[in-house]
Formats: structure tokens, C-alpha cells, sequence
């Protein structure tokens, strides 16, 4: 994390905020509800993977989002309501418990009255690393955690004391500003609890004990599948490098990573092509990108693909261009 960039905002404009609360990749459309006067004032500070900020809100007004976000969005709610509709559900975020949002399923929220809220945007992509390093095989990027967390014990109450710590750091001179270590260190704080409190897809398998240190031909039939990731490779020759027989690699990948050494390797292909499709230029197409990296049967990729992003390469690509705060 090298750099920490402040937006402030104030205003009664929707236009203005619709400005504020979009990026690049996921536009917002804010309308207001009813004729009731509309203000609003706050702070957002980008910090690498994460962003903070506070936000205050009088009147009633309609967010919608028209593409798919790449952030978890979490809400701290301290004063008002607000409704967030997710996958088709709404959730009801009050002061007193957070509100967990998966900014890729979000399409619309709605705020009412006098309204304030802290929030903390964290990168899905960072989530899903911090997540690979933990469980050490690739995970998706639908983590689904469960949408509240109670703010007033445990890990609830943590969390809000960490995103107060980090919004209060970032503003005006504060020490958090020249401390870029320190605050990627406070920003996979968050992460890692959110990871390791809130219920979500992978809590089980994070919660059993770790498993035994893999042995050197896991560990060499991995380097050796990672450089060379887009040849055709084949499981004789991830065997050859990691200088044991096809059988003995094969229980290996079993006992060690509960999945098959091919199985392996095309998890590490289809997060590569995940990561092109997100980062890479508007020219690139789905198909150059996954016959780069080794799949030569379009509509099996396909599949294969939203089965374990949740969304058809297209759509990745679609929302991919440009860079959000």
C-alpha cells in the first residue's frame, strides 16, 4: 500500500453524489424519494486494497447500481435506516449491528432520513488472496459471507474500533498518512477478521486445523505448474519435475491439497484468466485470453468458469475495464 487519496464531498445535487459514490467499472444512479429536501456531506480515503470513509445523509434517497462492484462493501451504521438489496434479498441496516455487502450481487440501496454511516470497501481480490494463503488453494471470488455482524461485543465491536482507527488516521495530518505499512497492516487486520468471524463459504474448511506441511514434490509440482501455466503440460510432466512416479504425485495432491494435481492446475489457469479479464486492456477477448492459458474448448471454459466465479467470462470482462477507488 504506497498511497492514501482523500474525496471529500458535500452537497443536495443526487448528480454530485452519484459522482462520488461511483467508479469506473460500477456507475451509480442516486434519485431521491419523495420531494423532501436532500443533503449530504462525508469523507472517503483510498488506501491501496481498502477504502474508509464517513458519510451523512438528510432526506431519503434511491442508490442504483447498474454494473457489478469488485468490493465488499461493509456498513457501520451510526445514526438512520437503510434497505441494501443483494441476490434479490434486503437487508435492514441500523445502528448497532453491521451490514455486509458483496458489492457483485449489490443493485440498489436505499437510505432514509438522517442517516450516517462509516464505512470500509475492501478489494474482493484481496479478500480471495488473503483467503488462497489461508486454506492454501485458490478459492472463488463469491465469498458469501452472512450480511450482519452485532457492533456492540466481540469481533463486532473490534471491527469498529479498527475502521474508527482507520478513518481517524487518514484524516488531515493524521500519523496513519505517512505510515503506508501501518495501514496495510491495519487494512488485512480487517480483512483477516472479517475472514475469520463473519460465517461466509469457505468457514468450515477455515476453521479445521491445519493440515500437515505438504511434502517438497506437492510443493516443487506447484512452482513447476505456475511457470508454466499457459504451456501444455501434461501430469507425466508435473511428475518429471517434481521428480516422483504419476501415482505417488497423485496421492500427494490427494492427502495434501484434497484435490487432483490437474483439478490444481486448472484452478491456478481459470484465476489467471480471471485476473486478465478484470486488469486487461478493452481490446482483449475471451477467447484470446483462454486459449493463452491452455482452454481450447470455448463453451466447457465457460461453464467452468461461472461455476466458480459466479458470472460468464463476458460478464467479467464487461465490468473489468478501468480502475475504481
Amino acid at each position: 500500500m504506497s498511497h492514501q487519496s482523500g474525496t471529500v464531498f458535500q452537497g443536495s445535487d443526487p448528480d454530485e453524489l452519484a459522482a462520488v459514490l461511483s467508479t469506473p467499472r460500477s456507475p451509480i444512479v442516486v434519485e431521491p424519494l419523495g420531494k423532501g429536501p436532500l443533503a449530504f456531506h462525508g469523507e472517503f480515503f483510498s488506501a491501496g486494497p481498502a477504502t474508509f470513509g464517513h458519510c451523512a445523509y438528510e432526506g431519503d434517497i434511491r442508490c442504483k447500481r447498474l454494473a457489478e462492484g469488485q468490493r465488499l462493501l461493509v456498513f457501520l451504521p451510526l445514526d438512520g435506516d437503510a434497505l441494501f438489496e443483494v441476490g434479490g434479498n434486503e437487508l435492514h441496516s441500523t445502528p448497532g449491528r453491521a451490514t455486509i455487502v458483496d458489492g457483485a450481487r449489490n443493485t440498489h440501496g436505499r437510505l432514509y432520513g438522517n442517516r450516517r454511516h462509516l464505512t470500509a470497501f475492501i478489494d474482493n481480490d484481496r479478500l480471495t488472496a488473503l483467503l488462497t494463503s489461508l486454506i492454501e488453494r485458490p478459492v472463488g471470488d463469491n465469498l458469501d459471507f452472512r450480511p450482519h455482524l452485532d457492533l456492540g461485543a466481540g469481533a463486532g465491536l473490534t471491527l469498529m474500533q479498527l475502521v474508527e482507527t482507520a478513518y481517524g488516521g487518514l484524516q488531515g495530518s493524521a500519523p496513519l498518512r505517512r505510515a503506508p505499512l501501518a495501514l496495510g497492516a491495519l487494512g488485512d487486520a480487517i480483512a483477516h477478521l472479517l475472514l475469520e468471524a463473519v460465517p461466509h463459504r469457505y468457514s468450515d474448511e477455515l476453521a479445521r486445523p491445519p493440515a500437515l506441511p505438504a511434502p517438497r514434490h506437492v510443493k516443487w509440482a506447484i512452482e513447476f505448474m505456475q511457470a508454466h501455466l499457459s504451456d501444455p503440460i501434461t501430469i507425466a510432466d508435473i511428475a518429471v519435475a517434481a521428480r516422483v512416479s504419476v501415482r505417488t504425485l497423485q496421492e500427494g495432491f490427494r492427502r495434501f491439497r484434497t484435490t487432483t494435481p490437474m483439478a490444481y492446475l486448472q484452478e491456478l489457469r481459470l484465476a489467471a484468466v480471471h485476473r486478465e479479464l478484470t486488469d486487461g486492456p478493452p481490446t482483449v477477448t475471451v477467447a484470446d485470453v483462454a486459449l493463452r492459458w491452455g482452454f481450447t474448448h470455448l463453451g466447457r471454459f465457460a461453464a467452468e468458469y461461472k461455476k466458480r466465479f459466479g458470472q460468464l467470462p463476458s460478464q467479467t470482462l464487461r465490468n473489468g475495464s478501468g480502475v475504481g477507488r
